[in-house]
């Protein structure tokens, strides 16, 4: 190891790598530090890549178009034509994302490090970064332990953090008024899931389908978040379910129930009578697990002097999919490329970092804030309410276009013969309009995301103050 490099980039999960390859694509020494070893790369804990492991066409055609990384078999492990979501009651269908994958992520993991270290990355697996070095009020570098336990300090001009959900790095950030420090437990779902082969018992495309993946909403089954069914090659499967703290609560004091995540994993794979015999897959150790993941959106600024943070460490998974790694891949690219060029300029300030904000609003990060919104407001419905709204509330596209955070337009006048059931279904799409109306306000707020750092107090200002409202008005209610 060096004494200093032009970019640190702390982790080498699915946005680290990829900040790395594209710094050093740019010319900057980088160096990549990772606490796993290095067959398992960007590992999130000891249960393995916990995740969906699902992922969309474009952001893969992302990476390949700005990287020319070209991806296929076995990393992309199995292709799917969408991503639906289902009712309770199981009587509705959406669509909620178009073509993608799902991935083999640690064979995903292992490519991209091995193509970092041929892009000439020095890449430090074992290296476990325990918080920044900070001088002068600055981030310049980041100290840890390596694979000996020993103490170590890695200086750079840019430190790129992502190190996940978990960082060590944003929390211990020196005093500044952009990255928030702390996220709150009411914006992180706790979710677990299996990769397992099974015995198909029948065919109902309803609980697994071969070439699409499946979301079930069931406040019961998955309070405040939702069951998933995504199938892999070779006859596996990764089933898991995502539940919010408050909602699970208050879901088992209503029916006098102690479940836990890990026993709501059970009932939902016990559920499906389609996948009997369920076999956990040994593979890479990546069979079964539990984590965490955001599910707002992401920090209001994600630089500050000398760091650039990317991927679930700067809360970027979808607020309502939990989906992180699309934003993870779009988030590393544009990192590396921009602490990349802050090096080469000797201006690594906030406001030569600025571009990056601005390039990440513009290729994802202006949608989040209003899917949001809508994730608040799903968690404050019930399955009968859920039910009725899909069958009466909107239609196919409108449900979708939500979905891709595009707002529909609805009012009381174009669609007043869907609520004619009482005073008590017009309340609850009186509040879907309260919810849309709040979902227009903020993405227009988003357009307008501050050019530089002396607008952005006055921005986030706006921006809480349009939350705060919705968390006023919902509050999760699962049954």
């Amino acid at each position: 190891m060096r004494d200093s490099y032009d970019v640190i980039v702390a982790g080498a999960g699915m946005a680290g790598a990829l900040a790395s390859i594209a710094a050093a694509r740019k010319g900057a020494s980088v160096l990549m530090l990772d606490r796993n070893d290095a067959k398992e790369a960007g590992k999130k804990t000891n249960w393995g890549w916990v995740c969906g492991d699902a992922v969309a066409k474009s952001h893969v055609d992302f990476i390949e178009k700005e990287l020319k990384i070209g991806l296929s078999e076995p990393e992309l492990d199995t292709k799917v034509k969408g991503v639906y979501v289902l009712s309770p009651d199981m009587e509705n269908k959406f669509m909620f994302e178009g073509a993608g994958y799902t991935l083999d992520r640690p064979k995903y993991a292992r490519k991209m490090a091995g193509i970092a270290e041929k892009q000439g990355v020095e890449y430090m697996p074992r290296h476990e970064v325990e918080g920044p070095i900070i001088e002068g009020g600055k981030i310049v570098g980041v100290f840890g332990k390596d694979a000996e336990t020993k103490h170590y300090e890695a200086r750079a001009k840019v430190v790129v953090d992502a190190l996940g959900i978990a960082t060590t790095l944003r929390r211990r950030l020196p005093q500044n008024s952009f990255v928030e420090k702390e996220v709150k437990i009411d914006d992180i779902e706790s979710t677990g899931r299996y990769i397992a082969n099974f015995d198909r018992a029948k065919s109902d495309l309803n609980y697994y389908d071969p070439d699409n993946a499946l979301i079930h909403l069931n406040q019961t089954m998955a309070p405040g978040g939702y069951g998933w069914v995504f199938p892999k090659s070779n006859g596996k499967v990764n089933i898991g379910i995502g539940v919010e703290k408050n909602s699970l609560e208050k879901r088992n004091a209503k029916l006098g129930k102690k479940d836990s995540l890990h026993k709501l994993i059970d009932e939902y794979v016990e559920w499906n009578p389609v996948l009997k015999n369920m076999r956990i897959v040994a593979e890479d150790n990546n069979g079964k697990g539990y984590w965490s993941v955001t599910v707002r959106r992401q920090q209001d600024s994600l630089v500050c002097d000398n760091y650039i943070g990317a991927g679930d460490s700067m809360s970027m998974p979808n607020p309502i999919s939990a989906g992180g790694i699309g934003p993870a891949m779009i988030s590393g690219v544009l990192a590396g490329q921009t602490a990349a060029e802050a090096a080469a300029s000797g201006d690594a300030s906030v406001g030569a970092l600025w571009k990056y904000n601005l390039a990440f609003n513009d290729l994802y990060g202006s949608k989040t804030a209003a899917l949001e919104v809508f994730r608040v407001y799903l968690q404050s419905l019930n399955n009968d309410l859920i039910n009725y709204g899909m069958s009466h509330f909107l239609t196919k596209g409108e449900a979708e276009a939500l979905s891709y955070g595009r707002i529909p337009e609805i009012t009381i006048a174009s669609t007043f013969q869907k609520i004619l059931s009482g005073v008590a279904n017009i309340n609850a799409f009186k509040n879907l309009l309260f919810a849309v109306n709040k979902m227009k306000r903020l993405l227009e707020v988003y357009k307008a995301y501050p050019e530089s750092p002396a607008e952005f107090e006055k921005w986030r200002a706006r921006v809480q103050a349009e939350m705060n409202e919705v968390k006023e008005r919902f509050h999760a209610n699962p049954v």
